[in-house]
């Protein structure tokens, strides 16, 4: 039977049950002791790995994959464009816990990262692949679906004033969180002096006044821990 990651098992239940989360960036080539050197810096619930402004190799991320399910880490991954969410399935495939897509806009977007991220009935995502997360040849698909749908965790990440205006158009159910990329929303935001939205910190609010109710998170990358408490409270 394949290993059972705690961890990954548990996390989605924290972030629809609204419990605090955190998590680390990490690029996919850390090896195992710097890996280790940086989970003993903090409690964290989850690692996160960009290709959207990193250097992506399938190869490698399989390998990361393997080394953080053997550390009992999910891996949250950025996927590089948005147009790509008609790869999710296939990057799945790969062993992460979950996709992050960039730079959404549109509810199009939402419902094509939905179709590609779960299995029928559900989704479109297509059977196969034996670097999945949690599998093994012999494991019933019906159970391994039923599995994936109460593990897996799939990100929109809004990044313009139109954006957060439409969150809770995007906060559609199968999404289980809204992820802010606090510098190209502050670069909409310049382009937009005269919006009701000022400052992140409106976005952010707004954000969470839409979202109330939807079971749908709000992920911040505060970038430093010393903010870290600031949007906790928020």
């Amino acid at each position: 039977m394949p290993f059972l990651p705690e961890k990954a098992t548990s996390l989605k239940k924290k972030i629809t049950h609204g419990e605090i989360v955190i998590g680390v960036v990490v690029p996919a080539n850390t090896g195992r002791d710097r890996l280790l050197a940086i989970l003993d810096e903090n409690e964290y619930d989850y690692l996160s790995v960009d290709s959207q402004h990193s250097a992506f190799n399938e190869e490698r991320l399989v390998s990361f994959c393997k080394l953080a399910a053997e550390l009992d880490m999910p891996v949250q991954f950025r996927i590089k464009h948005t147009k790509h969410t008609y790869l999710i399935g296939n990057m799945l495939d790969l062993g992460p816990t979950g996709i992050e897509v960039p730079q959404v806009e549109t509810e199009r977007t939402v419902d094509e990262g939905i179709a590609n991220f779960y299995y029928s009935p559900t989704g479109i995502r297509s059977w196969g692949g034996s670097n999945r997360l949690n599998f093994s040849p012999d494991r019933d698909h019906q159970e391994y679906r039923q599995w994936w749908a109460e593990t897996g965790v799939l990100w929109m990440q809004i990044e313009s004033v139109s954006a957060v205006t439409a969150a809770k158009h995007l906060a559609k159910p199968g999404v289980d969180c809204l992820s802010f990329g606090p510098m190209d929303l502050t670069l909409s935001l310049e382009k937009h002096p005269y919006h009701p939205f000022k400052s992140l910190d409106d976005c952010v609010r707004h954000t969470i006044e839409q979202l109330s109710g939807t079971g749908v998170a709000i992920c911040f990358r505060n970038n430093t821990p010393d903010t870290r408490q600031k949007y906790i409270d928020m």
